[in-house]
């Protein structure tokens, strides 16, 4: 499994609660905070619900 590297570049205000709490599953709290994940489908769906909010790395 490959891991990703999650970075927050949007805001939260204004997002819809459930967004927010994926974000903060996610272990992002604040605009340019990174997190590291493996790509298992658990993360890669909630990478989905919340892709207009983050950008995702692929790490080698």
């Amino acid at each position: 499994m490959a891991k990703l590297k999650v970075e927050l570049v949007r805001s939260l205000i204004g997002q819809k609660p459930m967004h927010r709490k994926t974000v903060k599953a996610l272990g992002l709290g604040k605009i340019n905070s990174v997190a590291e994940h493996s790509d298992s489908p658990m993360i890669l769906g909630m990478l989905r619900q919340v892709s207009h909010l983050v950008k995702v790395e692929e790490l080698q």
